[in-house]
């Protein structure tokens, strides 16, 4: 029984961390008609800023902290500088967040090489249930990950930011025409979204440490999510987010990883194809 609720609370966990990969990539995506092939990377960035941070001798808090501020901010640097030029052609606007990413990718990889670098868990130990043992910062990911979703929920459904945000992604002419700056709009979006995959990076690095490959691991899954559960809603995202972590974290445990990877994505594929809408359609929060 301890071994099958700790097992639970392990892949509850893994899609805890999907869900905050994936928040970001899905609001990108159901706002602005992109995927951002450079997600992945930016959850890197997170990863590679929270480890400066801690190898200068500043508190790991700091630069999880720092890592959502900068990656967000390069975000909209990078949404006005190369991408918001490609919005008339999506399959070009993918293939520069492609290139973007490469970029980044190989830079980190520049700078730490080929190792593994860790990041000591800011929360260490265990919380005890009697004689089940779980891990606090696995514990704290998902609180922060309940804590991210409902901030982001109230953000795009009660307040004026979310209200012009979900005017742009509805009908872009009606809310320029209404004094909307919808460049702004973007711009904001992008950094928005790639400010919550920063978060991630700097959540996930006490637990899978740091590599220049980091973000491709999650990068097909969190795309994989966000089909599965539908572009055009904040709700399906975080659903398909849900399904693919848990099946990702679960499977693994009664068969080989590799096989468990493949069953994922055949699964997800035979999904698709006969509901192509994902789990929850349609626009609006």
């Amino acid at each position: 029984m301890a071994n099958a609720f700790v097992a639970a609370f392990e892949i509850l966990s893994f899609g805890a961390i999907i869900v905050l990969i994936v928040l970001g990539l899905g609001i990108i995506a159901s706002m602005m008609g992109i995927f951002n092939f450079a997600q992945g990377e930016f959850v890197l960035l997170g990863a590679y800023i929270t480890y400066l941070a801690y190898a200068k001798g500043l508190p790991i808090w700091a630069g999880m902290l720092a890592a959502p501020v900068v990656v967000g901010a390069l975000g909209f640097v990078l949404e006005a500088l190369i991408i918001r030029r490609f919005y008339a052609a999506p399959i070009v606007a993918m293939l520069g967040t492609y290139a973007l990413g490469l970029i980044i990718r190989e830079a980190v990889r520049g700078l730490i090489g080929g190792f593994y670098l860790t990041v000591p868990e800011p929360i260490g130990g265990s919380i005890d249930i009697g004689t089940i043992h779980i891990s606090a910062w696995r514990f704290t990911i998902i609180v922060i990950t309940l804590l991210v979703m409902a901030g982001c929920y109230l953000l795009l459904s009660r307040t004026s930011f979310g209200l012009r945000m979900r005017a742009t992604l509805e009908n872009p002419s009606l809310a320029r025409a209404s004094g909307i700056s919808t460049p702004l709009m973007y711009g904001a979006t992008f950094a928005f979204g790639s400010a919550l995959a920063g978060l991630a990076g700097a959540l996930i690095v006490p637990v899978f440490s740091l590599y220049a490959d980091l973000g491709l691991r999650f990068l097909i899954q969190g795309f994989v999510a966000v089909m599965v559960g539908g572009v055009g809603s904040f709700i399906g995202p975080v659903a398909g987010a849900g399904v693919i972590g848990t099946l990702s974290a679960a499977l693994p445990w009664v068969m080989a990883p590799v096989v468990a990877d493949v069953l994922v994505f055949v699964l997800a594929i035979v999904f698709i194809k006969f509901r192509p809408q994902g789990l929850i359609a349609g626009k609006g929060v």
